[in-house]
């Protein structure tokens, strides 16, 4: 199975201001659409808090702090799945992952959660394409395969 980390920062590496922020990632939110439709999608719980809506056409699976991300992968029954966020929660997957899709948005924050919330170590990435989703604003897809 893919375990993607799916995720839009800013340029400088950051998801959010704080682990409370709702985002507005709106500019890539069809391409975020079109590739989990279908599909399980894992989140924190301050990441569910945070959606606008309810993510039609997809499982979603919130994650608590005492919940074993090998369990939780090994109950997914599908090619593949999305990891969302928030930091802390794509940190305790990292060792899980297969694939990372991230999209830089044109903000700087200057500080706010990183992609990684904890220490994760160094991983090797593999460039496998650019998705130009909307090339007149900046907005563009880099999409990795994890070496392990």
């Amino acid at each position: 199975m893919d375990i993607i980390l799916i995720a839009a920062t800013t340029v400088d590496g950051y998801i959010a201001r704080n682990n409370f922020e709702v985002t507005d990632w709106s500019q890539d939110l069809s391409l975020f659409k079109k590739q989990t439709m279908g599909f399980p999608i894992i989140m924190g719980s301050h990441t569910f808090k945070t959606l606008p809506k309810e993510l039609h056409g997809r499982k979603p699976i919130i994650v608590h702090r005492n919940d074993d991300p090998k369990k939780i992968i090994e109950n997914i029954r599908s090619s593949k799945c999305f990891v969302i966020g928030g930091g802390i929660v794509n940190s305790r997957f990292v060792d899980f992952l297969t694939h990372i899709y991230v999209t830089p948005h044109p903000h700087i924050f200057g500080k706010g959660v990183s992609l990684f919330s904890n220490q994760i170590g160094e991983l090797k990435l593999k460039f496998i394409k650019i998705v130009e989703h909307d090339i007149a604003n900046g907005i563009i897809q880099y999409q990795y395969e994890i070496i392990r």
